[in-house]
Order: C-alpha cells, then structure tokens, then sequence
C-alpha cells in the first residue's frame, strides 16, 4: 500500500478480531512511529506495549473511574463535555479499548513544551503503519487522563517524570469503517 493509499483508508477502528498482533508487526508498528520528527530531533518517545486482556481491562475500569469523577464542568481537548459519555462510561460492560488485543502507549520522557506534538507525530505514523499493516486502529482519548496519574504511569511501568499521551489500540478490524466525508479546507494564500 502506498503513503497517499494508507492516508485515504486509515480509519478509526473499534471492533476487532480476537486474533493477537505478531509482535514483529508490532515492532514495526513503533519502528514507524520512530521514523516521525521531534522538535529539535530529540526523539523523546518511550513506548509500552500492553497485550495483556486483565491489564487491559484494569486500565478500561480505572480510567472510566477516573473520567467519571471529573467535575462536570471539565471538557474533553476538543470543547466537548464529558457528560455526554457518562452513562456509557457508567457500563460496565464498556471497554474502552474496545477489546482490541493491543494498546501501544506512546509516552514522552519530558514533559517539556513540545512533548505532546512529538509524541502525536509519532502516533500518526504508527496508525498509518496500522493500516498499511491491513490492522485497524485508535487513539482511545478516555485514557489518556488516567495514564498521566501515578497509578496509571505505574501500570505503564514509565518514571513519574514521563508524560503518557497517546494510548493506540491496535488489532485485526472485524470490518473496516466507511470513508467519513472531509469538510473542504480553509486556505489562505498569501504571496505566490
């Protein structure tokens, strides 16, 4: 597949197979990741690997905890109220890795002005790895909070001083999601 093919069929996957990721597909997954630029080449990612289903459902249960106990006035990144989710995030038959067999956690070892934009670069390179891979994936947001906590960086297994940010399930997709259509882009042209 080829980088404008991957960039057109990526799509957020939340159903999946059972069957596990090789871990030498996972391995190219993060070597993808790897290639993306960092802010002053500082490479400053840190990856953890989790396939394992209870450690998986652990995270799933302490971050829709913690999501829940959020004062409602909080907001996601994107402006949007948490309240909207709650009485999902109250199910517990919820996952929120969808049981997908994989979740690759890209963290920062700094928490510096730019750890956030590295780490991102680097999640948009695995998820196009993903697809090329023929595998499914998503950026799971309700975990990402819970992760930044003490608790959650332990179940990481990174230093206090690391900064999780991207939490990626990865899987075999049970099908793949339909193209959503793209709102034309707003440019400005100034010179040329």
């Amino acid at each position: 597949m080829d980088l404008q093919q991957a960039i057109r069929s990526r799509r957020a996957v939340r159903a999946f197979t059972p069957e596990p990721v090789d871990r030498a597909v996972l391995l190219r997954l993060i070597d993808a990741a790897i290639q993306a630029p960092s802010a002053v080449n500082e490479q400053p990612w840190s990856f953890t690997v989790i396939q394992d289903p209870a450690v998986l459902t652990r995270i799933s249960a302490e971050s829709k905890a913690h999501l829940l106990s959020t004062p409602p006035r909080a907001v996601s990144a994107h402006g949007v109220s948490l309240e909207r989710y709650a009485q999902l995030l109250r199910d517990p038959q919820f996952n929120i890795f969808y049981h997908a067999p994989a979740l690759i956690v890209i963290s920062s070892v700094t928490a510096d002005q730019w750890a956030v934009e590295n780490c991102t670069l680097a999640a948009e390179n695995l998820m196009l790895a993903a697809c090329a891979e023929g595998l499914g994936s998503c950026w799971i947001g309700f975990a990402q909070s819970w992760l930044g906590t003490a608790a959650g960086k332990a179940v990481l297994g990174v230093p206090p001083a690391y900064l999780p940010v991207a939490p990626i399930i990865v899987g075999h997709p049970q099908a793949v999601p339909p193209a959503v259509p793209r709102k034309p882009p707003e440019i400005r042209w100034i010179g040329g």
